[in-house]
């Protein structure tokens, strides 16, 4: 029985097998297998001749060579993915008869792309955007795609605008600037004068924007789905994602730099803590409103500008996903999945959502032009598990060799084959929804609302994370050109926050708002960053050390560091190995010049003797700058004086202690604490 429940995890991988291919050792041959005893030289008319049409070999390289690229995805463009398993917690039959949520002993393969938004695949990891984090789960009832964002709600409420709001966001046209970025007059112009927007735009500004990780941020189905149970009864249902390492998120001076020390960031961060064993986890939460409560709340729940408050309907987590394979081939698989909102198995259900609704039709739009026609399923990533079977035929890179003549239904010369699957024998029906109205091009009253749930998220926020809201929106629109755009953005998140609003107006020279504030004083403790799960496991530690360290302390140090998780990694003059004052070696992994303070969580000062001023005046930068990033420092010994001298020995986050015991455990437990907000940087 648990070779049945497993099969459709070890069908996967022997499907990937299939077509994985290791050229090591083999003869070079052409596509049609043909082996070739040349691939340094054209065939030519004479060795100074014009290279001849008859080169098919050269022919056929240098075709394939011209179409490797595919167009990159209008948004989502920039992302990493990575192979892993699902299992549910308990049987979930009461809300839906989706299989893969029914059996707790199951695991079902997944595969999940991270990616952002608006910036092309060449765009850095760091950058201030909303962040995907879409799910293909193979079921044995065809593949589930549940595509979700790093932020719960979006910009618009109808997908008729999302070409808008993608053309506002997307580089300016007359000069292709800037890249990745909102900070420019279109985006801002897009938000002032469709203040539908004021919530996304109240996230996009927040910490949630430059997450720490892919592995640290949250992800939101967004829209409002259903599931339907065995019985046909449904229930409005929102989908989360919630990290086991908790939502983290860099600080903004600190994206920025990364973006340039090292524009991978993200994706090599996945990577390298997968090859480790360090497995990415999430836990797939629920919301659930019955039908009949669709109208209680203050808010439509169809509305993609809204979320449902987690203090009024709870998140009930259901399941975890872990994230234990790399991809084999960035192209085959990163680049060629194709996710679809409309991709579902039974038991899950669509809403009215108009934003949802477009989708729908928008995503396999965007496939066959991406991915070359309509058989963009046959793909090895985004084939399902389960045999398929219909009466489609041909196309642009049709790889399933169907046989016999028929291809239509209704048949008899196969006997009505393939025939329709009925409920019972597991055939999708679409939820039965009464549907009634006069054809209309218009908004429904209950949409109209932009702003309580913006000043819900601004109430939620501690004072560090509206510090950084006020910071974010000032940045941004001091990069505006247009002043009249400026001050239109001004009076419209006046609405949200008068606070918020007045502050950053004078940071960019415009006119405080006129009016507005808000009556709202609810808040959403869910929201903050500063509520989330804390831990130190899977941080990255930077260890300073020269030669002459002592050996015995730092090897404790390390070890104790490695059993609770964290990743040092060794700083030194010059590459190679150190030697410590009782002989202890150890390897060095960076030098000043390779490493940054901004990629590691923490730092740990051994020091010793360091021989070169020009180290010693970097070793120092590197150290004041993760101070002013917040960042749990830890010094022993000869390290612990050199602090002191620095007058950073008081700081809060700063831990100076020469009892190792003691030491590692509050060094520890600092870094899980993520960042020390109440240190005062000016300090030194």
């Amino acid at each position: 029985m648990s070779d049945q429940r497993n099969g459709d995890r070890n069908r996967k991988d022997e499907q990937l097998e299939l077509f994985r291919v290791n050229d090591k050792g083999k003869k070079l041959t052409t596509n049609q297998g043909l082996k070739m005893s040349e691939d340094e030289f054209s065939l030519k008319a004479g060795e100074r001749g014009p290279t001849l049409m008859e080169d098919f070999h050269f022919r056929e390289k240098l075709t394939h060579f011209d179409h490797e690229r595919i167009p990159e995805r209008v948004v989502h463009a920039r992302g990493f993915s990575a192979h892993g398993e699902f299992q549910v917690y308990e049987n979930m039959k009461k809300y839906t008869k989706a299989k893969f949520l029914q059996d707790p002993t199951k695991k079902t393969p997944v595969f999940v792309r991270f990616s952002t938004v608006v910036g092309s695949r060449g765009s850095a990891d760091t950058v201030r955007d909303v962040r995907g984090i879409a799910t293909k789960f193979y079921t044995e009832e065809g593949n589930y795609d549940l595509v979700a964002n790093n932020m719960p709600v979006f910009f618009i409420q109808d997908g008729i605008k999302f070409p808008d709001v993608v053309h506002a966001i997307k580089p300016e046209p007359h000069n292709e600037i800037p890249q990745a970025s909102s900070a420019h007059d279109t985006f801002w112009d897009f938000v002032a004068n469709n203040q539908e927007s004021a919530h996304m735009v109240m996230w996009l500004m927040s910490d949630r924007a430059i997450p720490r990780s892919f592995r640290m941020m949250e992800g939101f189905g967004v829209h409002t789905f259903r599931f339907v149970n065995e019985r046909g009864k449904a229930h409005f249902v929102k989908f989360h994602w919630k990290p086991k390492l908790g939502a983290h998120s860099l600080i903004w001076e600190e994206a920025q730099k990364i973006s340039g020390v090292d524009p991978d960031y993200h994706r090599r961060d996945l990577w390298e803590n997968i090859e480790k064993g360090n497995y990415p986890e999430f836990e797939l939460g629920v919301q659930i409103i019955r039908e009949e409560e669709e109208f209680k709340f203050g808010f439509d729940i169809l509305d993609s500008t809204k979320i449902w408050p987690e203090e009024d309907v709870p998140v009930h987590l259901i399941g975890k996903m872990t994230l234990n394979r790399n991809v084999d081939n960035v192209f085959a698989e990163n680049e060629q999945v194709a996710f679809h909102p409309g991709h579902v198995v039974p038991g899950i259900d669509f809403t009215n959502d108009p934003l949802l609704q477009a989708r729908l039709f928008s995503y396999t739009d965007t496939q066959l032009i991406r991915l070359g026609g309509p058989n963009f399923h046959e793909i090895p990533i985004n084939r399902p598990v389960c045999p398929f079977h219909n009466n489609q035929r041909d196309g642009y890179h049709r790889q399933t060799i169907n046989v016999g003549k028929v291809s239509y239904h209704k048949n008899s010369l196969a006997g009505n084959t393939p025939t329709p699957a009925s409920v019972e024998e597991g055939g999708f029906e679409h939820y039965q929804e009464k549907v009634e109205g006069k054809k209309v091009r218009a908004r429904s009253e209950s949409f109209k609302d932009h702003f309580s749930q913006a000043t819900l998220f601004w109430n939620s926020m501690s004072q560090p994370e509206k510090q950084h809201i006020i910071d974010a929106f000032s940045f941004e629109l001091q990069k505006v050109k247009n002043r009249w755009v400026r001050q239109q953005v001004v009076e419209m998140f006046a609405n949200v926050s008068l606070e918020l609003a007045t502050t950053f107006a004078k940071n960019i020279g415009a006119a405080p708002p006129k009016g507005g504030g808000s009556n709202v004083v609810k808040s959403s403790p869910a929201l903050s960053q500063m509520n989330t799960n804390k831990t130190a496991v899977t941080r990255k530690v930077a260890v300073i050390v020269t030669e002459g360290f002592h050996g015995s302390e730092i090897k404790f140090v390390l070890d104790r560091l490695k059993d609770n998780g964290l990743q040092p990694e060794i700083i030194s003059e010059n590459l190679g190995s150190i030697t410590g004052h009782d002989g202890t070696e150890l390897e060095v992994d960076h030098t000043m010049l390779t490493a940054d303070s901004v990629i590691f969580d923490a730092v740990y000062i051994v020091r010793g003797s360091a021989k070169s001023s020009r180290y010693n005046k970097d070793a120092s930068q590197f150290v004041y700058e993760a101070f002013q990033h917040y960042k749990t420092i830890g010094a022993t010994h000869d390290g612990k004086s050199w602090l002191e001298e620095e007058g950073l020995g008081q700081s809060e986050g700063v831990i100076l202690n020469d009892n190792l015991e003691v030491f590692v455990d509050k060094f520890v437990n600092g870094i899980a604490k993520h960042r020390h907000w109440g240190r005062q940087v000016d300090a030194y």
